[in-house]
């Protein structure tokens, strides 16, 4: 979903968060203290405050013992404590958190024998599971969200520690202001109404309110920004006062489309007609003087340069990537202009910190440790190692978010579906691929999970079931926990997770008891997570025609087309 300025462009309405949100809870919302010192007349007409707070607010009833929010979910919005209290459990256990997937690689003979001992009826489960699953310590309501709860709060909350949040306090905006995994789960401690405000409408007020900016931005400040700076090379050795000093200084900048995964597929619709980067949002322009080093904190951003009326992209900056240290370090050394030589546009949503020059100069530059980083900077640019058309069809498509993304070489392939069946093989009959995709030349990038770096497929997934792994960063679902909402299929913005209905070994459709229809469940590609090699389509290719690649690598890609 674009933002409501992104919207009004095309003439659209954005979605509402809640449909039901009444003139009267607006009336309440805006009556908050938090929002009770806003001036509305800081807002255009088209984006007032009140339609800002319809679009982009809601607010949800919570019972003892519901889950709120997860650790390890990720987040798009912040909550604001109207009535009751929450609780932040300190030491919740594992099963608590977002769905832990084991890792368990079939044994040798297990391998062999899925050839003879596979399902012969399309998505067949282990039914079993489910109850077992189901049944630990949560138990699931459907609704608006499909509700969670504990078994037992009052056991819980003995036996575990937790923080308590009041009334008029809030929670969650440090996960969705820098797009990253909630760090805690949130229960409700007692029957609690809390406002839940998105991202999208956060920024929005935080753009034109600086009492708003500020508070949000103090909370971050305080409580992740020197975390945050410190993931830099450049910063990771500086002691915790000049660490402080830098932080607060440092500026919080968000550029795009946070839902930009919504408008990808009518930005796809105008490729043939105009270039992509002519729209996309511009954090630095080639030309100007450079104004602070640049941190990408989130997202991506296109480095380019200007060639004739439009821009060549250079490169893809992503998180904990840097830019404008060339040109800061050239003017601290008199051996250059600063003046930027490339520009940086957003490709769909970037989170970037901007840390002034001045501080880089104090703080970085005059360090002995400084030297190898000012090689590195004043080091000319590395050259393409990739076709400029194909990094073009790579970037404007976005698949450089891909860290697993299926290429196939068309002019090896010859159709025989050897990769197709191995997929199968490997999951009960049942292909978690498509084999077709988007083209540039010989090159078809297929509809099969990238495993991408930015994982929207997880936003707003009730049951935390879509989750990364931490020990290699593949996407998976935990089948058990998945409720079949629909919102990672709805999310994916390339169309690479499906919704099937389900079956018991025997064969016999899954029904929900309530609703009286199939149950259904998300199911894509897991690259092959309990297969002894790794990715069965690419073993089983005869002809090095398929590919599992880093597409955010140039040279990898570079190196594989050019094999």
């Amino acid at each position: 979903m674009a933002l409501a300025a992104d919207l009004e462009l095309e003439g659209l309405e954005p979605e509402p968060f809640d449909e039901e949100l009444s003139e009267s809870e607006i009336d309440r919302v805006l009556a908050l203290p938090l929002f009770r010192a806003i001036d509305p007349e800081q807002f255009p007409a088209h984006m007032s405050l009140r339609k800002l707070i319809r679009d982009h607010a809601r607010i949800d009833q919570y019972e003892r013992g519901q889950i709120v929010v997860r650790k390890g979910d990720y987040g798009h919005s912040a909550f604001i404590v109207l009535s009751g209290s929450v609780a932040v459990a300190i030491d919740a256990p594992p099963a608590l958190a977002a769905a832990q997937v084991r890792r368990r690689t079939r044994s040798w003979f297990s391998a062999v024998s899925q050839l003879w001992r596979n399902a012969r009826v399309p998505e067949a489960r282990d039914v079993d599971r489910y109850g077992r699953r189901m049944s630990w310590n949560l138990r699931y309501r459907a609704g608006r969200g499909q509700a969670a709860f504990l078994s037992d709060p009052d056991a819980f909350f003995g036996e575990h520690k937790t923080i308590n949040i009041g009334s008029g306090d809030m929670f969650g905006e440090i996960a969705a202001l820098s797009r990253t995994p909630r760090n805690a789960t949130v229960i409700a401690a007692e029957t609690s109404e809390l406002l839940e405000l998105r991202w999208t409408g956060m920024r929005e007020i935080r753009k034109r309110d600086e009492d708003f900016r500020n508070f949000i931005d103090e909370r971050y400040r305080s409580r992740s920004l020197k975390t945050h700076l410190r993931e830099s090379p450049l910063f990771r050795d500086l002691d915790d006062h000049s660490l402080s000093l830098i932080a607060a200084e440092t500026q919080f900048e968000t550029y795009g489309t946070f839902d930009w995964n919504r408008a990808y597929k009518r930005q796809l619709a105008a490729l043939d007609e105009d270039r992509p980067v002519e729209s996309e949002p511009v954090i630095a322009e080639q030309g100007h003087y450079v104004d602070g080093l640049i941190m990408i904190r989130s997202g991506f951003a296109r480095v380019s340069e200007r060639l004739g009326d439009g821009q060549r992209t250079l490169s893809v900056a992503t998180m904990n990537d840097i830019f404008g240290l060339e040109e800061i370090a050239a003017q601290y050394n008199g051996r250059g202009s600063p003046a930027l030589k490339r520009s940086l546009h957003a490709i769909g949503y970037v989170d970037i910190l901007r840390v002034p020059t001045a501080l880089v100069e104090e703080y970085v530059l005059r360090s002995a440790e400084a030297a190898p980083l000012l090689d590195i900077a004043l080091a000319p640019p590395t050259e393409l190692t990739i076709d400029q058309s194909l990094m073009d069809f790579l970037v404007d498509r976005r698949f450089i978010n891909g860290t697993q993304a299926m290429v196939i070489d068309t002019e090896r392939c010859v159709n025989c579906n050897d990769c197709v069946t191995a997929c199968a093989t490997a999951h009960d009959n049942n292909p978690r691929f498509i084999r077709h995709g988007p083209e540039h030349h010989k090159l078809m990038v297929a509809n099969a999970c990238m495993h991408c770096r930015d994982p929207v497929c997880l936003i707003g997934c009730p049951t935390g079931a879509i989750q990364r792994l931490s020990e290699d960063g593949r996407v998976v679902i935990d089948d058990p926990t998945c409720v079949g909402c629909g919102t990672c299929v709805n999310s994916c913005p390339y169309s690479n997770i499906r919704l099937v209905e389900i079956r018991d070994r025997e064969g016999a459709l899954l029904i929900d008891e309530v609703s009286g229809k199939p149950v259904l469940k998300a199911t894509k590609c897991d690259l092959c997570l309990d297969q002894l090699d790794g990715p069965a389509c690419q073993r089983a290719c005869p002809h090095d025609a398929l590919v599992r690649i880093d597409i955010g690598d140039p040279a990898a890609v570079a190196q594989w087309v050019d094999r």
